[in-house]
C-alpha cells in the first residue's frame, strides 16, 4: 500500500490500520459466506464509502477564521477510516497533523505510484536543457546574472540536468517558495507515528489508541516513583473523591505536537472544607516582580535561566485524609472495589497549590536560601559580593547569580530533590518571548499578539497608529445598540494579558474593560481599533539596557473627572529602575474627586504604596537608595508642605501617609517626561 500509492514509509502503522479495517469488511478467500464484520456485528457491512488508500483529498478547513479571499479547504492525504465514527483519518499537509473529519472530498482519480511517475519522465518527448549555474560572486549591490543556457554537447565536467515541469504562468501559488520534496514531507511528518494529532474527549477513545495508552501509563508511572498513593480498602463513612483523565497536546514553539500530556486529576468539587482541606492559598510571584527580576540581571550584568518541576503537585505532602477512586482503564483486577488514600497531593485537589508551595518554598530555606521579605516566593543567597536570585511561580522557576558556580549549584540541588525539566536560558515564561542579548533584554508578547489578532478575524484590517481616538471619549451609550458580551469579554481579557508588556495600550484597554457588563457598538469599535493597532506594532515590547543602575524612580499623575458616567477620575503611574520600566498601571479612582488636587493626591497615594513595595523588594536584592518624584504643582505644596486650604481640607487622612514617609522624596519631573 505504502509503495504502490507513494505514501511516505512514515506512515506505515496507518496502513496496517487500514489494510486490518477493509480485512474485516470484505472476503478475503472463495467461498467465504460472511465476513469478520458480519460475524461480529450481525450485519452486512457498507462499503460504499471506500476510498483508495494514499489518495489525495481536501479537507475543509473549519478550525480557522477565515477571510473572503482565503482557501476554505486544505490539502492532505487519505490514509484510513476512525474507529468510532463515519469520519475519514486524513494527514493534512498544511499543519502536518494526522485527523478526523467527515468534510472530505477525496479524489481517487488523481493518484500515482512512484513507478508511474517514473514512466511519465521516461515517456516525455519534451526536449531536456543542460542548465550551467554561474556562481553569484558580486556584492550585494552588484545585478545577479542570470543562468546561461547552452546546448546539449559532450563536455568533460558534465554540468547538471534539469528538467522543466511548467511554466510560470501555469504555476498556482507563489512560485520563489518553491515546492517540497517527497524527502522533506516525510521528514516533517515522522513525528506522527509515534504521537497522536488528536485531543480524545473521552477516556474510551483515549483507551483505542496506543499512543494516549503509553501517555496514560507514563502518568501513572510517575504517581508510582513519587509514592503519591496506597491501595487500600474502601472506607465507609469517608467521603471518596472521584477521578478524570485530561488529555492535551503539547506543541512547540511553531505549533508542532511533540507530546500526548495524560494527566490524571481529582474532582476536587465534592471535597468538603474542614474535612477534605483546610487552608487552599498559594502565592505566586506578580509579572512585577518578574520584571524587577529582569531589571536586576540588566544591572548585575548576568544571564537568567529557567526550569520546571516535572508533575509538580505530585510532591506536596497533605495533611488531610484523602481518599480517590480508581482511574478509568486502569482499575485493579485483583480489587476492583478497593479505593486509592493519597500521601500526596493530586492535581485537581484544592489544597494541592498549597501542598506544593509548602513542599518547594521550604526546600532552598533548608539549604540556606533567604525568602523575601514581602515576595514570599522570591528567594536569595548572597555571598560577599556574589549574589544568586530565584523567583518561583508555581512550578516554573527563574534564576541567576553573579557567578555562574552558583547558579550550577542550584540545578544540582533542586535535581536532587525534584525531577527537572527544560533547563536553560530564560526565553519563554508565562507568555512573555524574553530575548536575552549582550546589551541588555528586549521582553515582547509578538507571538501572543499575533494570534490574538488572528483569533478575533482582524489580521486584514486597517491598521491603527494610535491604539485610542484623542477627541472620542466613551460612556454607557444606553441608546446604542447592545453587542454579544462573550465576544466583547474575549477580546477585554485578551487584551489584558497583553498589557503584560505593553504598556502603551494600558489606558486604552482599561477604559474599555468598564462597559464589560453591557457592551455597545461604540465600544466593541474602540477594542476593535486597540486589536488593528495592535496588528500594526506586534513586535512592539520593552527594552532592558545594560547601560543602567539602581535607583527608583516613580512618575504618577491623574486627570479629574474624566469619566463622562460616574465623573471619577482616573490614576495612573509609571516606576523606573534606573532607565528600565519595571512597573506601571492606570485605573479608575474608587471615589468622586472635589479638585484636581484632591485627585492627583489620591494617586500620589497609590504611587507611594507602589514605590514602598518596589523599594523593599530593591532591599531583599541588597538596593537601598530610592528617589520617588511627583508631578503636579498642588501635589507637590500639599505632601511637601503638608498644608491644607478649603477644598484641599477634605481630602481623606489616608493619603496623607506620603507626607509621613521620609524615605521617599518629592521632586520635580524632568520637562521632556511631562506628557
Amino acid at each position: 500500500m505504502l509503495l504502490s500509492n507513494n505514501v511516505p514509509r512514515n506512515l506505515w502503522a496507518e496502513a496496517i490500520n487500514t489494510a486490518c479495517y477493509i480485512g474485516n469488511r470484505v472476503f478475503l478467500r472463495p467461498g467465504t459466506r460472511n465476513t469478520s464484520y458480519e460475524l461480529w456485528k450481525g450485519k452486512r457491512p457498507n462499503v460504499s464509502y471506500f476510498h483508495t488508500f494514499g489518495s489525495k483529498c481536501y479537507i475543509l478547513n473549519d478550525r480557522d477564521q477565515l477571510g473572503k479571499f482565503d482557501a476554505k479547504s486544505d490539502e492532505g492525504i487519505f490514509i484510513g477510516y476512525a474507529l468510532n465514527s463515519r469520519a475519514y483519518r486524513v494527514f493534512n499537509l498544511k499543519t502536518r497533523t494526522v485527523m478526523e473529519s467527515s468534510n472530505v472530498v477525496i479524489d481517487d482519480t488523481r493518484l500515482k505510484s512512484k513507478n508511474d511517475e517514473e514512466e511519465d519522465v521516461l515517456e516525455d518527448d519534451s526536449p531536456l536543457e543542460r542548465v550551467v549555474v554561474t556562481p553569484n560572486v558580486g556584492t550585494s549591490n552588484e545585478v545577479t546574472q542570470p543562468s546561461t543556457r547552452v546546448p546539449n554537447l559532450d563536455s568533460n565536467e558534465p554540468a547538471p540536468w534539469v528538467r522543466r515541469l511548467h511554466n510560470k504562468e501555469d504555476v498556482i501559488g507563489d512560485v520563489n517558495e518553491g515546492v517540497r520534496t517527497r524527502r522533506q514531507i516525510a521528514n516533517l511528518i515522522s513525528f506522527t507515528c509515534y504521537t497522536s494529532q488528536i485531543e480524545p474527549k473521552k477516556v474510551d477513545e483515549a483507551l483505542n489508541d496506543e499512543f494516549w495508552v503509553l501517555a496514560m501509563q507514563e502518568e501513572l508511572n510517575q504517581f508510582e516513583r513519587n509514592e503519591v498513593w496506597t491501595l487500600v480498602p474502601r472506607p465507609k463513612t469517608t467521603n471518596v473523591i472521584g477521578t478524570k483523565w485530561i488529555f492535551r497536546n503539547k506543541s512547540d514553539e511553531d505549533g508542532n505536537i511533540v507530546q500526548n500530556k495524560a494527566r490524571l486529576v481529582a474532582q476536587g468539587y465534592s471535597q468538603i472544607e474542614g474535612i477534605d482541606f483546610e487552608e487552599t492559598f498559594a502565592p505566586v510571584a506578580r509579572l512585577e516582580s518578574i520584571r524587577l527580576l529582569l531589571s536586576i540581571s540588566c544591572v548585575h550584568k548576568f544571564k537568567l535561566h529557567q526550569m520546571d518541576v516535572k508533575s509538580a503537585f505530585l510532591n506536596g505532602f497533605l495533611q488531610e485524609e484523602v481518599f480517590v477512586e480508581q482511574p478509568k482503564g486502569f482499575v485493579d483486577a485483583h480489587h476492583p472495589n478497593h479505593v486509592y488514600r493519597l500521601k500526596k497531593a493530586l492535581y485537581g485537589l484544592k489544597q494541592a497549590p498549597r501542598a506544593w508551595y509548602e513542599c518547594l518554598t521550604q526546600f532552598p530555606v533548608d539549604n540556606n536560601y533567604t525568602r523575601g521579605s514581602v515576595d514570599k516566593t522570591l528567594f536569595i543567597k548572597r555571598d560577599n559580593d556574589e549574589l544568586f536570585i530565584a523567583q518561583i511561580y508555581v512550578d516554573d522557576i527563574v534564576f541567576g547569580s553573579t557567578n555562574n558556580t552558583k547558579v550550577q549549584q542550584f540545578v544540582d540541588v533542586m535535581s536532587h530533590e525534584f525531577e527537572m525539566s527544560l533547563v536553560g536560558e530564560l526565553s519563554y515564561f508565562l507568555g512573555l518571548q524574553i530575548r536575552q542579548m549582550n546589551d541588555g533584554i528586549f521582553i515582547t508578547q509578538a507571538k501572543y499578539a499575533k494570534n490574538l489578532v488572528k483569533k478575533f478575524g482582524l489580521e486584514n484590517a486597517k491598521r491603527c497608529d494610535t491604539p485610542m481616538s484623542t477627541t472620542l471619549k466613551l460612556s454607557k451609550d444606553a441608546s446604542g445598540k447592545s453587542v454579544e458580551q462573550t465576544l466583547y469579554r474575549g477580546m477585554i481579557g485578551s487584551l489584558l494579558y497583553l498589557t503584560a508588556s505593553r504598556p502603551d495600550i494600558s489606558f486604552s484597554v482599561g477604559v474599555c474593560a468598564r462597559y464589560q457588563a453591557d457592551p455597545k457598538e461604540s465600544h466593541l469599535s474602540s477594542v476593535k481599533r486597540i486589536i488593528r493597532y495592535v496588528n500594526g506594532t506586534s513586535n512592539y515590547g520593552i527594552w532592558y539596557s545594560f547601560d543602567t543602575n539602581a535607583s527608583l524612580v516613580g512618575f504618577s499623575d491623574a486627570d479629574w473627572a474624566g469619566n463622562c458616567d460616574d465623573r471619577k477620575s482616573t490614576s495612573g503611574g509609571c516606576f523606573f529602575l534606573g532607565n528600565n520600566l519595571v512597573s506601571w498601571f492606570c485605573k479608575k479612582q474608587n471615589s468622586i474627586s472635589l479638585s484636581t488636587a484632591e485627585a492627583e493626591y489620591i494617586v500620589a497615594g497609590s504611587g507611594c504604596t507602589q514605590l514602598l513595595w518596589m523599594k523593599q523588594m530593591l532591599v531583599d536584592y541588597g538596593f537601598n537608595q530610592v528617589f520617588g518624584n511627583v508631578r503636579a504643582r498642588t501635589r507637590m505644596c500639599l505632601v511637601c508642605a503638608k498644608t491644607a486650604y478649603g477644598d484641599a481640607i477634605g481630602i481623606s487622612l489616608v493619603f496623607t501617609s506620603v507626607a509621613d514617609r521620609r524615605s521617599l522624596s518629592a521632586a520635580w519631573p524632568p520637562n521632556e517626561t511631562a506628557v
